[in-house]
Formats: structure tokens, sequence, C-alpha cells
């Protein structure tokens, strides 16, 4: 059998994809998976560290600015999306896939598109409580619509085709409990660990943010700190750091990275994490039973990840604090409060635990199979 998956731009749509494949290839070792990605985004770099080949077409996004520089923008994405669809159609001629899958991001809409114009069954999961723009587009067309929340079934017309899977994550995050992981990274036992991430591109604001707090932390570093600042923003961030006199973070046991790329390994080893509230990190926080402290983006359409964290905090999984709320001194704060209490982080990560659909990676493989058959 021959998969394709397209997602692309963070990997929060690239990660439910890959854990997807490396499980049909578990299931059948046989079969050929191909990935096709947006040309220049993280997929390109991504997807082949996990061992799956990958094609590129160019695609842009749709600006929501009423502009004349919006409208130039979106005349140009018209294009990309034709062009797009036709070497989409190109790469399915040659690869020839019994399903297409997309997991999230502009790329998913011309190469399912293509493959539904040719008869290849194709699928769409939507991993946040709100449809995005790309999903809505594909809705109707789509043989089955994967959502992660119950509560999603509302946005979807067909409901008929609609199917409530949660979020797959990559096997990785079914591997280490929190002594192995440390073990494997070098790190203390007894010393508590906060692992602050703001999705793969990173976040100014929050980047600033923490600045602040590792210079404060480290006047009574109880804790240690693995924090990713992103790819845009990690030469900034170390700036800062310095225009602010914060010397030596990492051997005082502050690490600040660009990218975290042994995540599942990092989370595993954790005692809370500090993110966004984007449903491809709820889900490998609820099947790791890790607790978090979620700053939802305010910079996301329908504001999803408000929704996803309230969620979480009515469950009694996270603390949830505004962006325009948040400081270093309330950050802080928080981290240490919840540190100081043991019973109440693991209350936490009991209910987190809950919450997640554990086998949503299995359920979606079934899905795929089924489809095929």
């Amino acid at each position: 059998m021959k998969f394709i998956f397209t997602c692309g731009g963070t990997a929060g749509h690239i990660n439910p994809a890959l854990g997807v494949a490396q499980k049909l290839r578990e299931l059948m070792p046989e079969c050929e998976i191909l990935f096709v990605g947006a040309e220049g985004h993280m997929e390109s770099e991504l997807v082949p560290r996990e061992g799956f080949p990958i094609k590129t077409v160019k695609i842009t996004n749709i600006s929501r600015e009423l502009s004349l520089e919006g409208l130039k923008h979106n005349a140009d994405t018209v294009k990309n999306v034709l062009t797009a669809t036709a070497e989409s159609k190109k790469i399915i001629r040659e690869f020839r896939p019994d399903v297409v899958i997309g997991t999230g991001g502009y790329v998913c809409y011309p190469v399912l598109k293509a493959a539904h114009s040719m008869g290849i069954p194709t699928i769409v999961h939507e991993s946040n409580a709100v449809p995005g723009l790309t999903t809505k587009m594909l809705a109707g067309t789509a043989d089955k619509i994967l959502v992660g929340f119950e509560e999603s079934r509302q946005y979807y017309k067909h409901k008929d085709r609609v199917i409530v899977t949660g979020t797959p994550v990559r096997r990785d995050f079914r591997g280490d409990d929190k002594t192995a992981a440390r073990e494997k990274l070098g790190l203390p036992l007894d010393k508590p660990l906060v692992v602050s991430v703001w999705g793969s591109l990173g976040a100014a604001f929050m980047n600033k943010t923490m600045v602040g707090f590792i210079g404060k932390a480290l006047g009574n570093p109880f804790f240690g700190l693995i924090h990713s600042a992103g790819k845009s923003g990690y030469r900034k961030m170390l700036d800062d750091m310095e225009k602010a006199g914060i010397k030596n973070a990492k051997e005082r046991g502050m690490d600040v990275r660009e990218y975290i790329y042994d995540m599942p390994l990092v989370m595993a080893a954790a005692d809370l994490v500090i993110c966004r509230s984007g449903a491809s990190t709820l889900s490998e926080l609820a099947v790791l039973g890790r607790p978090a402290i979620l700053v939802p983006s305010p910079n996301v359409t329908n504001n999803h990840q408000e929704k996803n964290a309230r969620v979480l905090e009515k469950a009694g999984a996270a603390v949830v604090i505004s962006e325009s709320e948040i400081n270093e001194d309330k950050l802080l704060g928080s981290v240490s409060l919840l540190l100081s209490r043991p019973d109440t982080l693991a209350a936490m990560s009991e209910q987190m635990k809950k919450i997640g659909i554990s086998d949503a990676t299995e359920r979606i493989a079934d899905i795929v199979l089924d489809l095929v058959k």
C-alpha cells in the first residue's frame, strides 16, 4: 500500500502526520509513504529526520489584511494554489497513493483537492476545537473528517463523515518515564525541571518575558529550565539576555535552545510545562500526563487556543494565564507555587492523562486502512 501525508507550517501540523505514518509503517513495514509539504517550511527539515521522503510545492497563506498589499498577496496565493494543485497531481500520478491524509497547513488544500479530483480517497484531520480555514474548505469533499474534540462536530455540515479520534502523537512520546528521561539527558533526579516551549517558530513576546523570568529565577535556582526560543527568536533572546547581564545561564541550569529536537525526551523529564495551547501540544502533554501552565496565543483564528486551554483548566489539568495578564513575576510566582506543591502537580498529572485519547494514532491508522478496503 502507498500513502501520501500532507502537512506544513508548524510542528503542530507535522507531528500528528508523523505519528500516524510511523504507526502505518509499524503495521505494514512494506508500505510506501511520501510527504508533501510547503516549499521553504520546517517540514522539509523535520520529516526527513524521521526517515520519510518529502516533496514540496509552492503555496502561500490567505491574508486577512484589508489593504492593497493584502489583496495583492491573495492574488498571488490564488495563482500559487492553481500551480500547486497541478504539481500535486503530478506527484500523485507518479506515486499512485491509496489514500491521501492531510493534518493541517495551507499545503493540504491543493494536495487533497488534487487527490479528490483524481478519485483517490482523502482524509483531513483537524486537531483544534474550531476548524481552521483549510479544513472548512476541504470539509465538503473529504471522505473522512477526523477531529480532536467531541465539541467539534457542531461545526461541520456533513456530520456523517466526522469521527472523533483525538490528536495523534509521535510514538516517541510513549517511551521513557521521568527517571529514564532525566538519566538520558544527564539531568539531576532531585531537582525539579520546567520545560518552556512556545511553538516551533517561537513567540517574541514570551521570549521577552522568559528573559526576565530567567534573570529572576537565577537568584534562587531551585529548579532547572529548558526553554525553546524558536528559530526566529533565538539569536535575539541571547542578545537580550546578554544586555540584561545574564551570564552562564546554561551552566547554572537554565538552558535556552533554538529548538527542542528531542521534545519527547525533554517533556518526559519535566515536572511542569509552560506553553501555548495548540491542540498538538496538548495531546502530547495528555499522553505524558504532564501538568502545564498554558498561555494561549491571541494571534490565532477563532481564538481556538483559548478554547482548547479552558477545557484543560476546567478539568484541573492546567493553569491558564492570558498573554495580556502575564509578566515575569506572575509566571515565576505560578511556577514556584506549583513546584512547591507536589500533591497538586500529581493531581493535575492524573487529570491530564484522563483528558487525552491515548490511542488516537491507532484509531486514525485503522480509519486509513478501512478507507483503503
